[in-house]
């Protein structure tokens, strides 16, 4: 089904770590090109040379997309190293934990600059791109369960991503005529190396019992759904928001 992901030109930002470098490494597998862009070169030149050997390849690129210039900037280069620009993968993003009452303007404004400005910004520069080409594009903006349905002590976040969410309806809205697609994915709680402690606490396990499936997703569990919006197997899907999440988002209140 994803055989037309095979020398597809893409971009992962966010890919130093956790799903943006899983998510690099699943497309390469597939035999895409990939641009793997994020703050840190040294985790990225790891993470391409943990990918070789596979069908596709993984290559390096510093980004802050904190920055609109930097995002600017960034994906021109990507686009000269790939040769043009297929598929987007809106991933990078902050997360960081704390009462309402407590939040700062500058920990309010990291999560609305990187978490829904950035993606924006590298949203419309791969558009401009993608509306050149034959071909068009496809958007990925991985947003979260919690942009749907809120949780104690993330309020920054959670306004991030329901933004990211309306955003990406608002742009397939516009660039369906560039024929642009512009998806979402939505994972619930999803393992990782910085949580992985975390649910084996008891506060983790405690969370884990209100998830239907009773168990947090793996990094593997988000693969098909994600592979989907990548290829043309989702050729007549724009503006969709897919939730990978045990059925978290269903469980009763």
């Amino acid at each position: 089904m994803f055989a037309d992901l095979q020398g597809k030109r893409v971009l992962v930002t966010g890919a130093s770590s956790g799903l943006g470098a899983h998510f690099a490494g699943v497309l390469a597998g597939h035999g895409a090109h990939v641009v793997a862009a994020a703050r840190r070169l040294d985790r990225l030149a790891a993470l391409a040379t943990a990918c070789e050997g596979l069908p596709g390849t993984v290559m390096p690129l510093a980004l802050d997309v904190g920055s609109v210039a930097a995002i600017e900037t960034g994906l021109a280069e990507a686009s000269e190293l790939l040769g043009g620009l297929d598929v987007l993968v809106n991933n990078a993003g902050i997360a960081e934990p704390g009462r309402a009452l407590d939040v700062s303007e500058a920990q309010w404004d990291a999560h609305l600059d990187v978490n829904l400005k950035g993606c924006f910004f590298a949203a419309q520069a791969a558009a401009r791109i993608m509306a050149g080409q034959e071909s068009g594009g496809a958007i990925i903006n991985i947003a979260s369960i919690l942009g749907e349905r809120v949780a104690a002590s993330v309020a920054p976040y959670a306004v991030s991503k329901a933004g990211l969410i309306q955003m990406t309806k608002a742009l397939a809205l516009e660039w369906a005529r560039h024929k642009v697609r512009v998806n979402a994915l939505a994972p619930g709680y999803i393992v990782t190396d910085l949580n992985r402690d975390f649910f084996a606490s008891d506060d983790g396990k405690s969370l884990l019992r209100r998830i239907p499936m009773r168990r947090a997703g793996e990094l593997d569990d988000l693969d098909g759904p994600f592979l989907l919006l990548c290829s043309e197997a989702s050729r007549y899907m724009s503006g969709a928001v897919i939730a990978v999440d045990g059925g978290h988002l269903v469980s009763g209140l």
